[in-house]
């Protein structure tokens, strides 16, 4: 475990769990934050052993989003901010081989729930809740926000969302397809740690490819799809992990996946 900062690194085994840590502040980015949890993405995603990362946050909440109160470094805009600190996070995260789960504990508002739609799955405490305040306070959203709330609610809805500073608890999140399990406030550590398990326990080629063609399908054609899925599917069912799997599945034995 790294030292007590803005962001903690625990790693148990396969598996990595990134603490957003200002919680007098409900985890908003201030710089010293954005530049730690760069530099953990950047490190997980380069440590070959790690499978799946869990990301939340420490106290009340997952992230309030950027701090309101810090002002702009004098030569630096907003669009230079957004596109060298934060976007080499939320890539890091969204284009990672490894499999990312969002842990959210409360409210995950602005570039907060950026960050917590950028990862692959999402579980939820019932006192969770995204909150797209931006028209609230003159702005719009960043961070992808209004590309993740699109293909989610739909264009109308998604207006409505953001135009109105609306909070999506818990509920409505689950069923609008923004997250993929609610949970008590008490059982979400262990509830986010039994599905990363669950994930570890898969073959890792087939979710690392599974990850890539949903990624980069998303906004292609069928026929475009289809030879997406074809390349990956070339290089799947030429691992050793098919063979596994499939050697594992006639003998009626749970498979040992190696990754390769």
């Amino acid at each position: 475990m790294n030292e007590l900062t803005t962001v903690i690194t625990d790693i148990s085994g396969d598996c990595a769990t990134i603490t957003l840590n200002r919680p007098d502040a409900m985890n908003a980015f201030n710089a010293q934050m954005r530049q730690e949890l760069r530099e953990a993405v950047e490190s997980i995603n380069q440590q070959q052993n790690i499978r799946v990362v869990i990301l939340t946050g420490a106290g009340r909440g997952f992230s309030a989003g950027a701090d309101l109160s810090e002002t702009t470094p004098a030569g630096q805009t907003v669009e230079q901010r957004i596109n060298l600190e934060y976007k080499p996070i939320l890539l890091g995260i969204a284009e990672s081989p490894k499999i990312w789960i969002a842990s959210v504990n409360g409210a995950a508002a602005g570039m907060g729930a950026s960050m917590a739609l950028a990862c692959d799955m999402i579980v939820m405490a019932q006192s969770g809740y995204l909150y797209q305040a931006f028209s609230a306070v003159g702005l719009i959203p960043d961070g992808g926000l209004s590309l993740h709330l699109q293909r989610s609610l739909g264009p109308k809805k998604a207006f409505e969302v953001i135009a109105l500073a609306k909070k999506l608890g818990c509920d409505e999140c689950l069923s609008y397809g923004l997250i993929n399990e609610v949970c008590d406030n008490n059982k979400l550590a262990s509830v986010t740690q039994k599905l990363a398990e669950d994930l570890i326990s898969r073959a890792p080629l087939s979710l690392r490819y599974t990850k890539e063609v949903l990624r980069v399908t998303a906004q292609h054609t069928l026929s475009e799809t289809i030879a997406a899925e074809a390349s990956r599917q070339m290089i799947v069912n030429q691992s050793n992990d098919h063979k596994e799997g499939r050697k594992a599945f006639l003998e009626k034995r749970k498979p040992v996946w190696t990754g390769s």
